[in-house]
C-alpha cells in the first residue's frame, strides 16, 4: 500500500471526523454561551482550533498535490485530480467563507451569525465527507 496515499487518507479521515463533530456539536453550542462570556470563548476556540487543523489541512493539501504528480498504481488520474480539487476547495472555503464568518462573531454573541456559521459549514462537512469517500475508494484499488 502506497505510504503517500495512506497519509493522505489519514488526514482526510481525521478532518472528516473533526468537521462532523464541529458541525453537529461544537458550532451549535456557540449559541449556548452567554453574552458576557462569548467573546472570550470564541477567541479561545479560534486560538485552540488553529494548531489542531492547520497542520492536518496542510498535510492533506500537500499529499493531494503529490498524489497528482505520482498516482499510485491502480488509482486513476481523475480520482487524484478530484482529491486535489476538493482539498483546494476546502482551503478556499475555510479562508474565504468560514474565516470571515468567524471574524463577524468576534464582535460578540449573535445567534443569527451562529446560525449562518452552522449553515455554511455544511459546505466543508460535505467536502470532507466526499474526500473521505474518495480516498477510501483509492485505497481499495491501490496496488
Amino acid at each position: 500500500m502506497p505510504a503517500l496515499l495512506i497519509v493522505n487518507a489519514a488526514a482526510a479521515l481525521f478532518m472528516t471526523g473533526l468537521i462532523w463533530m464541529v458541525q453537529l456539536v461544537h458550532y451549535p453550542l456557540f449559541a449556548e454561551v452567554g453574552p458576557a462570556s462569548f467573546g472570550r470563548y470564541h477567541a479561545s476556540h479560534s486560538r485552540r482550533i488553529t494548531p489542531l487543523v492547520l497542520p492536518v489541512m496542510t498535510l492533506e493539501l500537500v499529499t493531494s498535490a503529490l498524489l497528482v504528480l505520482a498516482p499510485p498504481a491502480g488509482v486513476s488520474g481523475p480520482a487524484v485530480w478530484t482529491g486535489l480539487a476538493l482539498a483546494v476547495a476546502l482551503w478556499a472555503s475555510t479562508a474565504l467563507i468560514l474565516s470571515p464568518a468567524h471574524g463577524s462573531l468576534s464582535a460578540g454573541l449573535d445567534r443569527e451569525r451562529i446560525d449562518h456559521l452552522v449553515a455554511i459549514n455544511w459546505l466543508r462537512t460535505a467536502g470532507w465527507t466526499a474526500r473521505s469517500a474518495l480516498v477510501l475508494s483509492m485505497l481499495a484499488v491501490a496496488a
